[in-house]
């Protein structure tokens, strides 16, 4: 981990298996963050998708000036649960969830001209009942930035926002497309530096810097990794200024990971150690249900004490405990032979974890917790049960 956490942290003295959480290494991201929204003049959110957490949510508030939501059910827990500004952003909205969206949030953007002018009069009659609500347009520079194309919004034939060629076609079209739209949204990064920003600005501006000078907001989206040691925090402070000096903006920035990088972990234990033409441990978490980037990306997390194979004397397979096949989360050396019943620490396991999870082959869901290392205390925020597995059936 990049920083002091997780300090005098016993994984025994938690639920095995169990996402536990660092609040002092939130609470040093979250002054990173507070610090760049001073200084830029940038309005930086939380991105749900990535982590939501209520137990944090009172801190975080304090802090940051709001949340991004997906759709109607985050809106209402960032609602509900931190207060603050609520911008919604979904590929697209069905009637009855863009009402709900309507009710709950301040900014509203729209994937496509098709759907901002299926909806434009409800929800400018919505505006006119429930002011202020701003509304949008998601555009897509067509600029990937993305290594992997699973996460690229800009790949091709990327669904996620509205291309120039295509807007203009809209334009031509509909002369008055734009009126009741009052700002741009993109979103082209995933764990990525400022220059990766600056690279993506620059198409931006080429492509729709005609149409920024009328708006009077610009979110950049999230993917930024401001809180990594290595990003250049300065190169990011020039870049929202100069646009909101050139084009008379108000910038949005909606980090997910940054709020929790390195303030999470994934503790596991060894149920039982097989072979196969290799060691193989089975343990408690599973790579389907707990780690779905593991198997998506591919990714493959840090553990503690643990090395790539052959880096350490004992070399092992290490399983999930689905009946998935491919239920595998990687090859990993350890300076000792394992048995069962070791506990496993998964490391930077906060952000696209717990919000991801499944009960896929009724594997039990891991516990939350916080840790407070200042008091070398755990607090257990929930178990779960065969009730809430079988509440998501019947």
């Amino acid at each position: 981990m990049a920083r002091d956490v997780f300090v005098g942290f016993d994984p025994k003295t938690v639920p095995s298996p169990s996402f536990v959480i660092d609040e002092q290494a939130i609470e040093s991201n979250l002054e990173i963050l507070g610090e760049l929204q001073q200084r830029s003049g940038a309005v930086i959110l939380m991105a749900l998708k990535a982590f939501a957490l209520p137990a944090v949510f009172t801190r975080v508030a304090e802090v940051l000036s709001g949340v991004c939501a997906s759709g109607p059910y985050e809106a209402r827990l960032g609602k509900e649960c931190l207060g603050g500004a609520v911008h919604t952003y979904s590929p697209a909205y069905s009637p009855e969830d863009l009402e709900e969206v309507l009710a709950l949030s301040d900014h509203v953007v729209f994937n496509s001209p098709g759907q901002w002018l299926r909806y434009r009069r409800r929800c400018l009659h919505a505006a006119a009942r429930r002011p202020p609500i701003a509304f949008g347009l998601r555009v897509n520079p067509e600029h990937s930035e993305a290594a992997v194309t699973l996460y690229d919004p800009c790949a091709p034939y990327s669904r996620l926002g509205t291309t120039e060629k295509a807007l203009r076609s809209a334009l031509a079209d509909h002369p008055d497309l734009l009126a009741g739209i009052t700002g741009l949204h993109l979103h082209t990064l995933c764990e990525q530096g400022s220059d990766a920003l600056e690279r993506t600005v620059a198409v931006l501006e080429q492509r729709f810097g005609e149409w920024l000078g009328s708006m009077q907001w610009l979110n950049l989206g999230g993917g930024h990794h401001i809180t990594r040691p290595d990003y250049n925090r300065e190169r990011l402070v020039q870049i929202v200024r100069r646009l909101r000096e050139r084009y008379n903006v108000q910038v949005y920035l909606e980090p997910g990971e940054a709020l929790v990088l390195n303030s999470g972990v994934l503790v596991a234990t060894v149920l039982d150690v097989m072979g196969n033409d290799m060691p193989i441990a089975i343990l408690d978490i599973s790579a389907a249900a707990h780690m779905p980037d593991v198997l998506e990306m591919p990714y493959r997390p840090d553990i503690w004490l643990a090395g790539t194979p052959g880096a350490y004397a004992y070399t092992y397979r290490l399983g999930g405990l689905t009946c998935l096949a491919g239920d595998v989360i990687g090859d990993y050396s350890f300076e000792r032979p394992l048995q069962a019943g070791d506990r496993l620490v998964f490391d930077d396991m906060a952000h696209y974890t717990f919000v991801k999870t499944t009960m896929f082959n009724g594997v039990p869901h891991p516990a939350l917790a916080l840790y407070d290392q200042n008091e070398r205390r755990v607090r257990v925020l929930r178990r779960f049960g065969y009730h809430d597995f079988v509440s998501r059936l019947t």
